[in-house]
C-alpha cells in the first residue's frame, strides 16, 4: 500500500478537493472498523495527499455518528504524519465574522459518550493535550491563510459540542462568558486521536454565521449559510493547497513523540490482541523493551 504523509480532512461543504490530480481511492477496514469512506490520494503542489469527507460521502453522518478512530487510524495506516481538518463552526465573538478563518489553539469538551481514544483492552496510555494543535503545522496553515487574503484569526477556543441540536441561547451565552471563540461538533475527538497516533493535527475553522447569542441570528437562513459553506470551501481548498505546499519534511515538534511516555502497562500484560491491533501506534516503543 502506497505511503502518503499528508491526509485531509473535509467538513461540511468541504467534500472533494478541486486541485489534487492522478486520484486513485482506497478503502480500508481498521480494528476499530471502516472510516466514513474510502481515501481519496492524490498528488496537491506536487506533494502526495490523503484526502477523506468526514461525513461520508452526500453527507450522510452526524458528528455523534462518526467512526473517528477508524478515520484517525486508517490515516496512520496510511502513513500519515500530517492531518490538515476543516470544519464549519459559529461564531461566539463579535469580532468573528462569516467567512472569517480561525485556526483554534485550544478546546472545550461538551461532548457526551464519544470514544476519544485508541487505547482500553488491556493497554492503558495517558498522552499529554494541553496544546492540543500543533503549533508549527498551525504556524504553517497561518501563513498559508494570509497569503491567500483570507480574514485569518491565530489562536482561540473552540467548544465542541455533542449536537445535532445547535446551543440554546443559554448555553451560547454561557460558551461567552467562559471566553470560547467559536463551537462546532467534530474536532475534539480528531485532535485526541491524532495526538494519540502521533500524528501533527491542526483545523481550519471556516465561520459560517454569529452563534444564537447574537441579536441578528434569527434573521440568518439556510440559503445564507449554504452560500457562505460553498465560499468557504473555495477558501479552504487555497489555505490547505498552500499549507502542503510549505509543511517541512523533517519534524520537530512533540506530536512526534507523544507516545514515548505515554504508555502504562508493563509489555508483558498487555494482551496479544491488543498488540497486533495497535502496532502501527505502539509498535516501535514495544519492540525496544
Amino acid at each position: 500500500m502506497e505511503t502518503v504523509r499528508i491526509g485531509l480532512i473535509g467538513g461540511s461543504g468541504l467534500y472533494d478537493m478541486s486541485e489534487v490530480s492522478d486520484r486513485s481511492e482506497v478503502s480500508l477496514t481498521t480494528p476499530f472498523g471502516d472510516p466514513s469512506g474510502p481515501y481519496l490520494l492524490g498528488t496537491l503542489r506536487g506533494k502526495r495527499v490523503a484526502f477523506l469527507a468526514r461525513h461520508g460521502m452526500g453527507h450522510r453522518l452526524l458528528p455523534s455518528e462518526l467512526n473517528f478512530r477508524a478515520n484517525i487510524f486508517g490515516m496512520k495506516m496510511l502513513g500519515v504524519e500530517y492531518i490538515l481538518s476543516a470544519s464549519a463552526v459559529g461564531s461566539l465573538k463579535e469580532d468573528y465574522k462569516p467567512l472569517d478563518i480561525v485556526i483554534p489553539d485550544q478546546f472545550i469538551d461538551r461532548t457526551r459518550g464519544r470514544i476519544s481514544t485508541f487505547f482500553g483492552r488491556g493497554l492503558a496510555a495517558h498522552v499529554g493535550f494541553a496544546h492540543p494543535f500543533c503549533r508549527i503545522l498551525s504556524g504553517v496553515v497561518n501563513k498559508s491563510g494570509v497569503s491567500a487574503g483570507a480574514t485569518v484569526h491565530m489562536g482561540g477556543t473552540y467548544v465542541c459540542m455533542e449536537g445535532p441540536q445547535f446551543s440554546t441561547l443559554a448555553e451560547s451565552r454561557l460558551y461567552r462568558s467562559w471566553g470560547a471563540d467559536i463551537i462546532g461538533m467534530t474536532n475534539l475527538q480528531e485532535a485526541k486521536l491524532a495526538r494519540e497516533a502521533e500524528i501533527c493535527y491542526t483545523t481550519i475553522a471556516l465561520v459560517t454565521d454569529y452563534d444564537c447569542w447574537h441579536p441578528d441570528h434569527d434573521s440568518v437562513t439556510v440559503d445564507m449559510v449554504i452560500a457562505n459553506l460553498i465560499h468557504n470551501a473555495v477558501t479552504a481548498q487555497q489555505i490547505i493547497a498552500g499549507a502542503v505546499a510549505g509543511l517541512p519534511y523533517e519534524r520537530s515538534c512533540e506530536c512526534a513523540s507523544a507516545l514515548k511516555y505515554a504508555l502504562i502497562t508493563r509489555p508483558e500484560a498487555i494482551p496479544v490482541q491488543v498488540k497486533k491491533d495497535l502496532a502501527p501506534l505502539v509498535g516501535k516503543y514495544l519492540q525496544t523493551v
